[in-house]
């Protein structure tokens, strides 16, 4: 995130975040929270609220840069939901994103620690073994894993 975006985001909030007590607050005032629309029982296409259209605007553009940088959480944000739901759509998410992390940053002052690339990889991991376990055990096979050893 550049100068420019965290001057848009103080000018647009404020210095004072009792106004929003929460990350999640913040976000729906700006416009950059999902869509949520529920119609008996069935979740359908939820559009996100139009809020401030000047922060919106400069999130999701610090989300575009921000899915072009390498080796970074916020880029594994985009290229996971990416597939899904679409470029558009992941962008906002990133914007989303951002927007919580200045809020912790704002709120809480410490320094900011990138997660790194493997933020999403090592839950992952296991979520994909057992993906294609069950994948195998629908084909007919019988499957046992075991973790390989090292080759050293």
């Amino acid at each position: 995130m550049n100068q420019r975006i965290a001057q848009v985001i103080v000018a647009e909030t404020g210095l004072d975040r009792s106004r929003f007590q929460t990350a999640g607050q913040l976000a729906s005032w700006a416009g950059m929270g999902p869509g949520n629309h529920d119609s008996a029982g069935k979740q359908k296409s939820g559009k996100t609220r139009k809020g401030n259209r000047w922060l919106r605007q400069a999130l999701v553009e610090a989300a575009w840069a921000a899915s072009h940088t390498k080796e970074t959480s916020l880029r594994a944000t985009y290229d996971r939901l990416k597939g899904r739901r679409g470029g558009k759509r992941a962008c906002l998410a990133v914007g989303h994103r951002i927007l919580r992390m200045a809020h912790a940053l704002l709120s809480k002052p410490q320094p900011y620690q990138e997660e790194g690339l493997d933020y999403y990889r090592v839950p992952d991991k296991d979520r994909v073994k057992e993906k294609l376990v069950r994948r195998l055990q629908k084909l007919g096979y019988a499957v046992t894993v075991s973790v390989a050893e090292s080759a050293a």
